[in-house]
């Protein structure tokens, strides 16, 4: 997978040094903090990395619940990248109580998720989410879809 996120993102060694993501990859994304939801750690790696590659500051929990305290203790997050399928707290009831709180019923949430059925993307929005992007994430997709997002 880091693999498939380091081509995609556009880095390659020369001389044993590995170089940054594109310019045109990471424009619009540096400096802005982003919230990762998810319980697989494979996930969150691959992610993360791909997100620090454009000058992100990437937080994590492993739980629906975790996230709900992160943000609550991290007010300038900017963005959430919310897993829909999680034990316990799933990332639908999880989006809810989100958007319970007066100050994040505009924080911009997109849902990911591996089930990417007829309805998914309906399901996602209804619950809260701003938008809804399929497992495996395409990176080049996912940095499209982060600068609308941060720079409306």
């Amino acid at each position: 997978m880091t693999l498939f996120l380091k081509h995609t993102l556009g880095t390659h060694r020369v001389a044993g040094h590995e170089l940054a993501a594109p310019p045109e990859i990471a424009q619009g994304l540096a400096n802005r903090k982003v919230l990762i939801v998810d319980d697989d750690v494979r996930n969150v790696f691959a992610l993360t990395g791909a997100l620090e590659q454009c000058g992100m500051t990437v937080l994590n929990a492993e739980s629906g619940k975790e996230g709900v305290e992160i943000l609550k203790s991290e007010p300038d997050v900017e963005l959430v990248l919310m897993d829909i399928m999680m034990p316990e707290l799933d990332g639908y009831d999880t989006i809810r109580i989100i958007r319970g709180y007066q100050q994040f019923r505009t924080l911009p949430i997109i849902a990911l998720t591996a089930k990417a059925m007829k309805g998914d993307r309906e399901k996602c929005l209804e619950a809260g989410a701003s938008d809804y992007i399929a497992k495996p994430v395409n990176v080049e997709q996912l940095t499209s879809l982060l600068r609308v997002w941060l720079n409306q």
